[in-house]
């Protein structure tokens, strides 16, 4: 062996190492570089928080939203690979994307709770002029929603059967779109709709409808929404997504902290707000956003812990709606690895 050639080797080899490295970290990088599918709510901002608050950075995650106008399409692009994780409605097109093995819910995130506000059922005014003042009236109204077998189909149902009736006596309106739903009520041409605070409040202050009942006095064990993540993700990037769940409950404490006792700490809530409102209602002055973002302050599950059972009941009853197939089951939906479940 010739050893004149021996540093050159070494060079070489040194070199290649560098390039190996520099591979790696890439990878590693690119891999911690994570999109999330998300709506411009109050509801949704413990991710917002998780990311301005530095929570997901502090986990070595490099996370940006991409927004969505409905829960629908959300899930579908988590199942499509255009996001990595997503956050939405318990619904049937999530459950049948979950039963093809593209997606699991991994953590909850909204929930009904007794003692917070949640979601509003409200009168539009012509309806409520015409005597709809009572949520027991919904039968034989109509009622706004995005999609068939959407949160707000199974919360009308849930609501038929309180009272003693079936989904089917109420008239449902497929909008495809919340501020579609909103129009229609505007405009009376539909007579209820369940909503979300910061959106049911500002109505009902502009005279645009009224808030006749909370959805949290029939079904106050209601898991709303949940976070989903590919089934590829779960599978080969577990630790992944530990750390985005570990980052975005560091989110939600945040959130639950200061939003559900706006008044023990004024200056905290001003600072939450404005943080919320980079991302809700983004196109208002903040002096105009800040009552409406405050006024949606709902409850988000501590830890992202999952509500089990809830979730189970709506699995049910959107298979007995032909929503979803019978053979679908709990383990299909439901990843119960990340977090805490009842």
């Amino acid at each position: 062996m010739d050893i004149r050639n021996r540093p050159h080797r070494r060079v070489l080899t040194a070199a290649a190492l560098v390039a190996a490295l520099g591979i790696a970290e890439a990878a590693a990088a690119a891999d911690n570089k994570l999109s999330v599918g998300a709506l411009r709510f109050t509801s949704h901002s413990g991710g917002f928080i998780a990311l301005e608050n530095g929570h997901f950075k502090n986990e070595g995650l490099d996370v940006e939203f991409r927004f969505f106008q409905a829960a629908a399409p959300t899930a579908v692009a988590l199942a499509g690979g255009d996001v990595d994780f997503a956050i939405a409605g318990v619904t049937g097109g999530y459950m049948n994307l979950a039963a093809k093995g593209a997606i699991k819910a991994v953590g909850g995130v909204l929930h009904e709770h007794k003692d917070v506000d949640g979601m509003a059922i409200m009168a539009s005014m012509k309806a409520y002029e015409a005597g709809f003042t009572k949520p027991e009236q919904l039968k034989g109204k109509s009622l706004a929603m995005t999609q068939s077998g959407s949160t707000f189909h199974y919360m009308g149902a849930v609501l038929a059967e309180k009272f003693g009736y079936s989904i089917k006596d109420i008239t449902v309106r497929p909008l495809h779109k919340v501020g579609a739903m909103i129009g229609a009520f505007k405009s009376g041409q539909v007579d209820a709709m369940l909503m979300v605070p910061h959106i049911a409040k500002p109505l009902a202050r502009a005279g645009a409808g009224k808030i006749i009942g909370w959805l949290r006095d029939y079904r106050p064990d209601y898991q709303i929404t949940v976070l989903l993540s590919s089934t590829k993700n779960i599978e080969e990037k577990p630790e992944l997504v530990k750390k985005f769940l570990r980052a975005y409950s560091q989110g939600i404490a945040d959130f639950n902290r200061v939003m559900l006792n706006q008044s023990k700490d004024p200056a905290a809530t001003e600072a939450t707000v404005k943080l919320i409102h980079k991302y809700v209602y983004t196109s208002r002055p903040y002096a105009k956003a800040a009552p409406s973002i405050k006024a949606g302050a709902m409850y988000l599950n501590p830890g992202a812990s999952l509500d089990l059972k809830s979730i189970e009941h709506q699995l049910k009853w959107h298979q007995s709606q032909g929503f979803v197939p019978k053979t679908v089951t709990m383990d299909q939906i439901v990843d119960t690895s990340f977090v805490e479940t009842n």
